[in-house]
């Protein structure tokens, strides 16, 4: 197998899919038809669980080991959520009124914004940005933190882009099995993506 490959793939509900988080044990996603956060078994994609997405327009989904992080197009709002029932438990301003994705390095998230076409590291207590830098495309959509640096898809190139987090030096990429508009995640060995236009979460080849 080659870098990239799919592996495997199980269908996702909620229809539009976006953002994709791993727990430790399953996945969540936020499906846009819906407007629900979806927890799913990582074997077949079942539903083990679902809430109310605050703010409607739900882009991203990220995982800090204890609570979920959300962030909405149209409240231009980073969300902090209880994974049992969804409930708030604090938001701050995001860096634009559309981000495309959101990462967790253990002590500052992540987050892609599209009109500004940065990603830009935050700080988790207030949304204060720590430092940015430019996206290799023009449409910037999902990220993810493997531990040591992050990957990134881009809409308009359909690729997912393997970066250096210091400076967004690009490292490595390859195409996306779907339109890259999705969201991403890292499970601890395996690279997931899960795809907006075909409602398909895959797990990628590492090789």
């Amino acid at each position: 197998m080659a870098l990239g490959d799919v592996i495997r793939s199980f269908a996702s509900p909620g229809g539009s899919i976006t953002g994709l988080a791993w727990d430790g044990r399953a996945f969540w996603h936020i499906g846009r038809t819906t407007d629900l956060i979806y927890q799913l078994d990582p074997r077949d994609g079942s539903i083990l669980r679902s809430f109310a997405a605050p703010g409607g327009n739900g882009t991203a989904l990220v995982w800090d080991g204890r609570t979920l992080w959300h962030v909405d197009a149209t409240t231009a709002l980073i969300y902090q959520l209880d994974p049992r029932d969804g409930s708030i438990l604090r938001s701050f301003a995001a860096p634009s009124a559309s981000c495309g994705g959101l990462a967790w390095d253990g002590r500052a998230l992540w987050v892609s914004s599209i009109p500004l076409l940065l990603i830009c590291e935050l700080d988790p207590r207030d949304g204060t940005i720590i430092r940015s830098f430019a996206v290799p495309s023009t449409s910037p959509r999902g990220l993810a933190w493997d531990g040591r640096t992050l990957w990134h898809t881009d809409a308009s190139s359909d690729i997912i882009y393997h970066l250096d987090p210091r400076d967004g030096t690009v490292i490595r990429s390859f195409a996306a099995p779907g339109s890259a508009s999705g969201g991403l995640a890292w499970d601890g060995r395996a690279l997931w993506y899960a795809d907006f236009a075909t409602d398909l979460t895959y797990q990628l080849s590492m090789v």
